[in-house]
């Protein structure tokens, strides 16, 4: 079984107008509320994949319930964590006029120990034959400790552990030999304290990681693309060429449909080549893919062995 731990659960509220001027009313476009965070997008990917998932996290007031509606609605198991408050909400609005797109990210409730330790306690239940995927930020309370103990179970209990989270823990989690990394290349840059990365830097510091521990490395590149790395192969990937809608998912679905395409037997190449469609095809949306021109983007997509 897949699982996806979203310890930040949130709805994203995607707005398209056509200015945004201050002190006045500004009217709408389009408004859509979507069920978010990096682990609950990953399971809506998977499950147009045809691959079950169980979402873990923490649900909190109407926005949970909305959260938990929408992923059972789609066939998605939760067994998320009741806390006080409310999940998040964050807004990304699209400008016509200035071809802008303005980002508000919420923070998130206030975690105590006991949720930590009732999460820990669902990790450590998994099994050998098992995948945890941890994307995205983490709400007040949840440390780097979490994290290790996390890293810990993973070796201890045998599961595939996937890591697609921004802190720079991720180095401290390296030990415990995660099947999959999945930075972009701001986030690696900032891990090994560099400035832009050119592309030997990425692959430098990609296989810094892979040196560490990491099995295999998958760095999103926006639209540059992605790379792939494993001890065996430096695999880049173009992207296709698009109008951009909706940036803040599209990570998610190269990360999720690579998983995906790996469980179900395609190699490195045909799934790098699938993920990087499938990612660019949710940048072109307001929401996540469906997969319906993913086989024609894909066919712009030029692989290189590096």
């Amino acid at each position: 079984m897949i699982y996806t731990c979203t310890m930040n659960l949130a709805i994203d509220l995607f707005i398209k107008t056509q200015d945004l001027v201050p002190f006045v009313v500004n009217r709408t476009q389009e408004a859509d509320y979507q069920p978010n965070g990096k682990g609950v997008n990953v399971s809506f990917i998977l499950k147009k994949l045809g691959l079950d998932s169980t979402a873990l996290g923490f649900s909190a007031g109407f926005t949970g319930r909305f959260i938990s509606d929408q992923l059972l609605a789609a066939g998605i198991q939760t067994a998320f964590i009741p806390i006080p408050g409310i999940n998040r909400i964050n807004v990304f609005t699209r400008v016509t006029s200035q071809n802008l797109e303005y980002k508000l990210v919420n923070q998130g409730p206030d975690l105590s120990p006991d949720h930590i330790q009732q999460l820990l306690a669902q990790i450590k239940r998994l099994k050998p034959q098992d995948t945890l995927v941890i994307s995205g930020s983490h709400p007040q309370g949840v440390t780097d400790d979490t994290y290790l103990a996390i890293g810990q179970a993973a070796q201890a209990q045998g599961f595939q552990l996937i890591l697609d989270i921004s802190s720079p823990v991720v180095l401290d989690l390296l030990p415990y030999g995660p099947a999959l990394i999945k930075p972009n290349d701001e986030e690696l840059a900032h891990w090994f304290q560099a400035e832009a990365l050119n592309q030997d830097q990425l692959i430098y510091y990609g296989r810094q990681l892979l040196d560490k521990g990491a099995r295999q490395v998958l760095l999103s590149l926006g639209p540059d693309g992605a790379l792939l790395l494993t001890p065996e192969i430096s695999l880049r990937a173009t992207a296709p060429q698009g109008q951009v809608v909706n940036t803040a998912c599209a990570g998610d679905t190269l990360l999720a449909t690579f998983i995906g395409c790996r469980q179900q037997g395609l190699s490195y190449e045909d799934s790098l080549v699938k993920a990087v469609a499938a990612g660019s095809s949710t940048a072109f949306r307001p929401g996540l893919t469906d997969f319906s021109d993913v086989a024609e983007l894909s066919k712009s997509i030029e692989l290189t062995y590096l």
